[in-house]
């Protein structure tokens, strides 16, 4: 069996480190190349595009692959949309891992909305606002001026904040709870934006947004495409062995 993993989460790596010690599977891990120096897997990996639908269908094709596993985030929709239709149509397993999504509990402050967009509409002039959310989308929250926004991401910047009022903050998860907290308390921070990624790991900025009072804006996520998921690793494998 020859696999291709797509990857790009945590719960990718682990997978990697699952099929790198499968016996008669031959796993291929593929990134996307958002992240300058992403960590090394424990697999064959290629990194970049695939110079969109059809040069997937026929990187799959020359390739021989025999079943796809999906382990991108959970806001890498287009390519989890293509890359189910495009499986579908030569006849190749496809299956997605999603982590669950997060839920609020007692104390977290979360207003849920759909596009980046919206988040000019609840959040006053003036206010610090740390935004959770990536480099990629940033440009979408533009009509937050007016405000101070913070952007965390985990590359150094290499281009100047898109729109006034802006600033990067240059920072490589994972970050513990007390390290979120120190860092809002720094910048006195009003408003937290995060995409509802899900993830444990990744959780902390949540729990001291709720210690500290932040209110969130949680940004919901997009559809995913019809078929089988799992939300760990080890289902997945489980996933795979059982179509050998």
């Amino acid at each position: 069996m020859k696999v291709l993993l797509l990857a790009g989460s945590g719960e990718a790596r682990k997978l990697a480190e699952l099929l790198a010690n499968e016996p008669s599977t031959e796993a291929i891990a593929s990134l996307s190349g958002a992240t300058r120096e992403p960590g090394k897997l424990p697999l064959q990996t290629r990194v970049g595009g695939f110079a969109g639908a059809e040069g997937f269908r026929k990187w799959v094709v020359e390739h021989g692959i025999t079943a796809v596993i999906d382990a991108t985030h959970p806001f890498a929709h287009r390519i989890s949309k293509r890359t189910a239709e495009i499986c579908a149509s030569l006849n190749i397993p496809y299956l997605q891992v999603l982590r669950p999504e997060w839920r609020p509990g007692a104390g977290d402050n979360w207003i849920f909305i759909d596009h980046e967009e919206d988040a000019s509409a609840y959040i006053p002039d003036a206010k610090t606002v740390f935004l959770a959310t990536g480099r990629q989308t940033l440009d979408r929250f533009s009509g937050l001026v007016g405000r101070r926004l913070i952007c965390r991401q985990i590359d150094p910047p290499d281009r100047p904040f898109p729109f006034e009022g802006g600033d990067f903050l240059v920072g490589r998860p994972p970050f513990s709870v007390s390290d979120e907290l120190n860092l809002f308390r720094e910048l006195k921070v009003d408003w937290l934006i995060v995409k509802n990624a899900g993830g444990d790991r990744s959780r902390t900025k949540l729990d001291a947004a709720r210690e500290l009072g932040i209110p969130v804006l949680m940004i919901n996520r997009p559809p995913q495409p019809d078929g089988t998921t799992v939300r760990t690793p080890e289902e997945a494998l489980s996933w795979l062995r059982a179509l050998s």
